[in-house]
């Protein structure tokens, strides 16, 4: 559980560094910045593993190694650009 909130807040981070002017943007100081960064890297790692492990059939199912990060930051990367399209086509998007 504790290697899964770290892959999180590492990958939640990078991938809120790479992706320029993102929706969660205003959120960039104190522990809201850490709880969307750990959300983000959270459901980033899901998204990563889906795409990877189960869809490619690349990767393995080991809890913490560098393939899972770097599958975790692109899925953070693809979660980040879905949500601000999203909020970009929603009138009045705030999030």
């Amino acid at each position: 559980m504790i290697g899964a909130l770290i892959l999180g807040l590492v990958a939640g981070f990078i991938g809120r560094a790479l992706v320029p002017n993102d929706v969660f943007s205003g959120m960039d100081r104190g522990p809201r910045s850490w709880a969307v960064s750990v959300a983000l890297g959270l459901v980033g790692a899901l998204v990563g593993y889906f795409i990877f492990t189960r869809g490619l059939g690349i990767g393995d199912d080991d809890a913490f190694d560098l393939g899972g990060l770097l599958s975790a930051i692109i899925g953070v990367v693809l979660v980040l650009l879905l949500v601000g399209a999203v909020a970009k086509r929603t009138p009045g998007h705030r999030v």
